[in-house]
């Protein structure tokens, strides 16, 4: 019988501070301050979901303890010293009374320190805040308090101020993607690197989600991994229309607009989502104008490329008309009872106003 299949969140969940993907300001912080030995009793990690909160919680509360801080990996987990509570089903007085007697309990096996992590900790109750605020401010000194949490603004100021506070950031596309293309050289799975790009993008600066779309798209795709299959299995409109729409646009092509418009339709896409796709489209030309600031498009560097190309095509004045139009219709789509054609006259007006721009020129060949 094969081996179960474990996920890859799980699989590569890091082990070191040096395998935390993305958050190096966190990290190094740690770091120094366990080398120094200048640790904190009580840290407030915060932050999105899936960015590192609760995994460098756990190298925290290892490295605590080690020897050498800087070789976790073969370390296994201290259950004598290391505590958990999941405070989103273990919110009441009691739960907190109970992990107050477990405080006031040395550590076991000679360790300097016991580590108690306490993930979404915003879930607790006013009263069970309330309780644990009097340990927190006056801890033993072998008791080191881990907290965790994706909304900060629940915390009581109470809490806050009694915690050193880390803000874990939304991690960068780039560093996902090159992420994901470690962990498919390392599974035998052969990916594009545009495909793998799409996820990260997907994943909004989450890496667990960007680690769940990538799991799912092997359980399609086995050993290969394209963007044509990523796009068709996370229902996303090819950016190959707004290219193409663009190049109508440019060269005063209605007919061609308007059929790629109801080629989108046809696949089951929403004349909105087609709309907002477009404005960004727009917006990457506007800024890939300029190679001052062609970085702010979110993109691999052949795609970057194509944006430029197609931004000296276009012209700022039109770029801007276009994008006027874009909001337009986004702001009015949801009132409108016929949003196709608010979408078609959008485009129709796109179409004029570079008409327009062409009988300027004709007029005036100088």
């Amino acid at each position: 019988m094969s081996d179960q299949f474990i996920v890859s969140a799980r699989k590569y969940r890091p082990a070191t501070f040096e395998s935390v993907v993305g958050q190096s300001a966190v990290t190094d912080t740690l770091k120094n301050a366990i080398k120094n030995n200048k640790l904190a009793q009580a840290f407030l990690f915060c932050g999105p979901r899936g960015v590192g909160k609760t995994t460098c919680a756990r190298i925290l509360a290892k490295a605590v303890n080690a020897e050498n801080p800087d070789q976790l990996e073969d370390i296994a987990d201290d259950q004598m010293n290391i505590f958990e509570l999941d405070a989103a089903s273990n919110n009441s007085v009691d739960d907190i009374r109970n992990l107050i007697e477990q405080v006031r309990i040395a550590p076991a096996g000679g360790k300097k320190f016991k580590v108690y992590i306490i993930d979404e900790v915003h879930m607790l109750s006013a009263s069970a805040f309330n309780a644990f605020l009097k340990t927190l401010e006056e801890p033993p000194s072998y008791a080191i308090f881990v907290l965790a949490t994706t909304e900060k603004h629940k915390i009581l100021p109470t809490i806050l101020s009694r915690c050193q506070v880390f803000d874990f950031q939304r991690i960068k596309v780039q560093d996902i993607t090159d992420h994901l293309e470690q962990i498919a050289q390392k599974e035998g799975i052969k990916a594009e690197r545009e495909a793998l790009h799409i996820i990260a993008t997907k994943a909004d600066g989450g890496l667990r989600d960007a680690l769940s779309i990538f799991d799912q798209m092997v359980a399609f795709g086995g050993k290969e991994i394209t963007y044509e299959l990523v796009i068709e299995n996370l229902n996303l409109l090819d950016y190959e229309y707004y290219f193409k729409i663009t190049d109508g646009l440019n060269g005063g092509d209605l007919p061609s607009v308007l059929n790629l418009f109801n080629d989108v339709l046809s696949k089951g896409f929403d004349g909105h989502n087609f709309i907002v796709g477009l404005a960004d489209h727009f917006r990457n030309l506007l800024v890939g104008l300029d190679p001052k600031t062609i970085d702010l498009i979110i993109a691999g560097d052949d795609l970057k490329g194509r944006y430029a190309k197609q931004a000296q095509e276009s012209g700022t004045n039109k770029l801007v008309k276009w994008l006027k139009l874009c909001n337009k219709a986004d702001n009015n789509y949801k009132a409108s009872k016929h949003p196709r054609l608010l979408v078609e006259l959008a485009l129709i007006e796109m179409l004029e106003s570079e008409m327009e721009e062409l009988k300027k020129k004709v007029a005036s060949p100088n």
